[in-house]
């Protein structure tokens, strides 16, 4: 007897649900939802996985800014928000990077994480197109990480 074929769906994103994960003091605290609506992540990624990528992420992008964050608590800021920068849209600019450097962490890496085998031309050209759209997001985690501590996006030095 054959079995029937069954159709697995992605798990659909909770409406406006908010799911916070709470930083450190110094930076800011980062809600999930906002990472699918900026980013179009459906609920391929479930929950918990999309959880743990976004805290793996934050840690990644928390030691990258480290010593930043040293040297603004050092100069008497006691978070990023406190730090100067433009204003735009009401918040600060630093704050937009720093959100931006852990959503594109996070895509980045469940990107690199959910391929999948394709062995046909269109399956081939689809992971052409991953491969950019990765190294797309990893380019803007570090232009991002630059442009947060004020630093150049590229340093160039001949050996």
């Amino acid at each position: 007897m054959q079995q029937p074929m069954k159709f697995i769906a992605p798990e659909p994103v909770p409406d406006g649900a908010k799911d916070i994960i709470t930083n450190n003091p110094f930076w800011p605290d980062l809600d999930i939802s906002e990472f699918r609506a900026e980013m179009r992540t459906d609920g391929t990624v479930t929950p918990a996985r999309l959880r743990q990528a976004v805290l793996t992420a934050i840690s990644e992008v928390n030691a990258e800014l480290f010593d930043f964050k040293q040297r603004q608590m050092i100069a008497g800021y006691a978070s990023l928000a406190d730090v100067p920068a433009d204003v735009i849209d009401g918040e600060s600019q630093r704050l937009q990077l720093y959100r931006r450097a852990v959503w594109c962490w996070t895509k980045a890496t469940l990107t690199e994480r959910y391929r999948d085998f394709d062995a046909t031309a269109s399956g081939n050209k689809k992971a052409d197109e991953m491969v950019t759209t990765v190294d797309d997001l990893w380019r803007d985690v570090n232009w991002s990480l630059s442009r947060l501590q004020d630093k150049p996006r590229m340093i160039v030095e001949l050996i």
